[in-house]
C-alpha cells in the first residue's frame, strides 16, 4: 500500500492530503477538560438551545402567514424530521466522546477538508446566531421601555445610514454578549448552573402559559367560522413545517459537550432524546393555546403571545411572558457561547486552526482565550448589524453539517475495522502504536484458527475419525462466512457476488454515499427548480423526477446489501441508512431553498476558509505531521528470549498499515 502511494502522481498524493483522516487515541475518554456534565446538564442545555425565542415569536409568525392552526401539524412533522438529524449527532457523540461536534464527527469518517469547512461554518453560525440573539433581546428588552434605549442612542450618540449595518450601535446587545463570555469563562460548572436558572423560569413561564392558556382556551378559533384547522391547506403545512424546523437547530450543543460529559456513552443520547422531546412538546402545546386563545388571523407577529394575553383582558400575564422570553433568549445565548469556543479548540488541537485557541486553562478547565476572542467577535457584530442582515445567512452552515453528519454515519457504520486487537473501534481510526506490539504478541483469530489446521511442516493434520472431518469442514466454513463490515452480505453473494464481490470493504458503500448525496441535490434541485425558475415541461419534469428518484433509491439499496459493523455497546442508530438518507435530502431541500444572498454569502466565507487551511491548516495538521514521521526509517535493538540482541529494521508507515519488521538470521552481537 506505502509504495502504491508513493508512486502515484502528486496529484493523488495531494488529494490524499484532503482526505486523511483524524486518528483518535486508544482512550478516548482521555482529555484536558474537565468531564462533570450529567445527563441533566446536557439535557438543559439541549432545551435552552432550542426553546428561545421561536417560541415567541415564530409561534405567532407561522401561524398567521402560513399555516393558520395546523402550525400544531408543522411542528410536529419537523420535530420528526429534526429527530432524524438528532439521532445521527447522538451516536456520533457517544462513540465518539470529543468535542467539536459536526467537525469532528466529519474528521473522523469523511476527510480532513471536509471537516475543516464544516468547522469554518458551524462558527460562523454559531457567531452569527448569538449576535442575533443579542440583538432580538436588547430589542425586546427595549420595547418594554417604550424604545428608550434606541431613542437616547440616536440621539445624544449615533445614527448610521448604511445598507446592512444597523441604523445605530446597539451596545446593551454587545455589552450583554461580553458579560456572558465573562462569565462562561469562569468554568463549565458556572455556564451549567447559569443555564440552569434561566432554563428553570423559562419552563416556569411555559408552564404558565400553557395552563393560564388552557383556561382561556375558545375551540370556535378553530372552526370554519375562523376559516378552519388548515386554511392555507397542506402546501401551508409543509411550508410552515420548513420554518419551524429551524427551530429545533440547537441540539448540536449537546454532542459539542460530549468531551465535558461525565458518562457520554449514555449521557449523550438520552439528553438528546429528552431535550428534543420537551422542545417539541412545548412548541406544540403553546402553538395549540395560542391558537385557541385568539383567532389566528388576528394576532400579532412580533409579539404574538403578550398580545394575545392582553386582548383577552389580562395585561399583566404579557410581563410574566416578556420575562420568560427574555430567559429563553438568555439560554440561547449561552447555548451559542458554549458551543463555538469549543468548535474552535477542536480544531485548533488538531492543528486546523490557529495553535493559541488549543490553550485550555489550568484552573477553569476551559478555552479561556477562544471564549473571549470568539465572544468578543459576536458582541462586535451584535454591535453593528442589523437582525435581518444576519437573520439571512443563519441555518446554511448548520444544514450543511446536519449532511456531513448523515452521510458520516452511514460511511462509518459500513466502514471496516481499522483497530486492531480492540473491541469497540468500529471502523474509527485509531493510534496503532500501541497495537503493533499486540500484533506481534498475539496472533489474530484468523491466525490462530489456520494453525489448527496446519501442521508444522505446512501440511494438513491427519483426522482420525469422520467426527473430527465434520468439525473441521464447520469450522472452515465459519471462517469463510465470517464478514467484514463494508463487504458484501452473505446472502446476496450469489446474485451480486460477480458485480460487487471482489470490491474492497467499504469502496462500495463510499460511492453509494457520493451517489446518494448527487442523486440527492439533482432530486431536490429539480423540485425547487423545476417549475418556476427552469420552466421544464411536465414531461421532463416528470422524467428527471422518476430518474433521480431511481438512483438515490438504488444508492439506498446498494448500500443495504452490505455488511455493517456488529452491534456495539453505544447507542446506535435505528434502519441504517434510511434514516440517515432521508435526512440528507431533507437537509438538502431546505438548503436548495434559501434564498440566492444567502448562497453568494456562503460561498465568500466558504473560499475566505480555503484560504485559512491551504495558508495554515494543511501545513500544521497533527494528521499531516504525524504522516511525516511515520515515513521515517528507524533501526532499533531487541532482546530475545535466549539472551542475544538482534539489529532490526523497521519501516514506520502510515497509521493503518502493518508494521513489517525485518530480523536478520544471524545476530548482530551478543551478550
Amino acid at each position: 500500500m506505502a509504495s502504491c502511494v508513493s508512486s502515484c502522481s502528486p496529484v493523488v498524493r495531494f488529494c490524499h492530503k484532503l482526505n486523511r483522516l483524524k486518528t483518535l487515541e486508544d482512550d478516548v475518554m482521555a482529555t484536558s477538560l474537565k468531564r462533570c456534565l450529567s445527563t441533566v446538564d446536557l439535557a438543559l442545555l439541549g432545551v435552552g438551545g432550542m426553546v428561545g425565542s421561536g417560541l415567541y415569536v415564530l409561534t405567532g409568525t407561522v401561524a398567521k402567514d402560513t399555516a393558520g392552526p395546523a402550525v400544531v401539524v408543522s411542528f410536529l412533522i419537523a420535530g420528526i424530521a429534526s429527530l432524524m438529524a438528532a439521532l445521527c449527532y447522538a451516536e456520533f457523540g457517544a462513540r465518539v466522546p470529543k468535542t467539536g461536534s459536526a467537525y469532528m464527527f466529519t474528521y473522523v469518517s469523511v476527510g480532513e477538508i471536509w471537516a475543516f469547512l464544516i468547522g469554518w461554518n458551524v462558527i460562523l453560525e454559531y457567531m452569527i446566531g448569538g449576535a442575533a440573539v443579542a440583538r432580538a433581546w436588547s430589542g425586546y428588552l427595549d420595547s418594554i421601555f417604550n424604545h428608550r434605549i434606541q431613542n437616547f442612542t440616536e440621539t445624544y450618540v449615533m445614527r448610521w445610514d448604511i445598507p446592512v449595518v444597523a441604523h445605530y450601535p446597539d451596545f446593551l446587545a454587545a455589552a450583554i454578549l461580553l458579560v456572558a463570555s465573562i462569565f462562561i469563562s469562569f468554568g463549565v460548572r458556572v455556564s451549567s448552573w447559569l443555564n440552569h436558572i434561566f432554563s428553570a423560569i423559562s419552563m416556569a413561564v411555559i408552564a404558565f402559559i400553557l395552563v393560564f392558556g388552557f383556561i382561556l382556551a375558545d375551540p370556535v378559533n378553530w372552526s370554519a367560522k375562523e376559516g378552519g384547522f388548515a386554511p392555507f391547506g397542506l402546501s401551508g403545512i409543509m411550508a410552515g413545517t420548513a420554518t419551524c424546523f429551524y427551530a429545533f437547530v440547537g441540539f448540536d450543543v449537546i454532542a459539542a459537550s460530549s468531551e465535558e460529559a461525565s458518562n457520554p456513552q449514555r449521557a449523550i443520547p438520552a439528553a438528546t432524546a429528552i431535550s428534543l422531546g420537551l422542545a417539541a412538546t412545548a412548541y406544540i402545546l403553546v402553538s395549540t393555546v395560542l391558537t385557541l386563545m385568539v383567532p389566528w388571523h388576528t394576532l400579532d407577529p412580533n409579539s404574538a403571545l403578550s398580545d394575545a394575553f392582553f386582548r383577552r383582558g389580562y395585561s399583566w400575564a404579557g410581563f410574566i411572558v416578556a420575562v420568560g422570553s427574555i430567559c429563553a433568549m438568555n439560554t440561547v445565548l449561552l447555548s451559542n457561547l458554549f458551543s463555538l469556543p469549543r468548535i474552535v479548540y477542536a480544531m485548533a488541537e488538531d492543528g486546523l486552526f490557529f495553535s493559541v485557541f488549543s490553550r485550555v486553562n489550568p484552573v477553569t478547565k476551559v478555552p479561556v482565550i477562544a471564549i473571549l476572542v470568539f465572544g468578543s467577535l459576536m458582541a462586535f457584530l451584535a454591535l453593528i448589524f442589523d437582525l435581518e442582515a444576519l437573520v439571512q445567512f443563519l441555518s446554511i452552515g448548520t444544514l450543511l453539517a446536519y449532511t456531513f453528519v448523515a452521510a458520516s454515519i452511514i460511511v462509518l457504520r459500513y466502514q471496516p475495522d481499522k483497530r486492531s486487537g480492540s473491541s469497540g473501534g468500529g471502523g474509527i481510526k485509531t493510534d496503532a502504536s500501541s497495537t503493533t506490539s499486540e500484533q506481534q504478541v498475539d496472533p489474530s483469530p484468523a491466525a490462530n484458527e489456520t494453525q489448527t489446521f496446519a501442521q508444522d511442516g505446512g501440511g494438513m493434520k491427519e483426522y482420525e475419525s469422520f467426527s473430527d472431518k465434520l468439525q473441521l469442514v464447520e469450522r472452515q466454513k465459519n471462517v469463510k462466512e465470517k464478514r467484514s463490515a463494508g463487504m458484501l452480505s452473505a446472502r446476496w453473494e450469489p446474485y451480486l457476488g460477480r458485480l460487487l464481490g471482489d470490491c474492497e470493504p467499504g469502496e462500495v458503500v463510499a460511492f453509494s454515499v457520493l451517489a446518494l448525496m448527487v442523486s440527492g441535490v439533482s432530486l431536490c434541485a429539480v423540485l425547487v427548480f423545476g417549475n418556476n425558475q427552469l420552466h421544464l415541461p411536465v414531461w421532463s419534469f416528470t422524467l428527471l423526477l422518476v430518474i433521480f428518484s431511481l438512483v438515490f433509491l438504488l444508492s439506498l439499496a446498494v448500500i443495504c446489501v452490505h455488511e455493517q459493523q456488529p452491534n456495539l455497546k453505544t447507542f446506535q442508530v435505528p434502519l441504517v441508512p434510511i434514516i440517515p438518507g432521508f435526512s440528507i435530502l431533507l437537509n438538502v431541500f431546505l438548503m436548495l431553498k434559501l434564498s440566492p444572498l444567502t448562497w453568494i454569502r456562503f460561498t465568500v466565507w466558504v473560499a475566505a476558509g480555503l484560504l485559512v487551511y491551504f495558508g495554515y491548516g494543511i501545513w500544521h495538521s497533527k494528521e499531516g505531521l504525524r504522516e511525516q514521521q511515520g515515513q521515517d526509517v528507524s533501526a532499533r535493538y531487541v532482546v530475545l528470549p535466549s539472551g542475544s540482541l538482534v539489529e532490526t529494521v523497521q519501516n514506520i508507515q502510515p497509521e493503518g498499515q502493518t508494521h513489517n519488521t525485518l530480523t536478520p538470521e544471524t545476530p548482530s552481537s551478543s551478550r
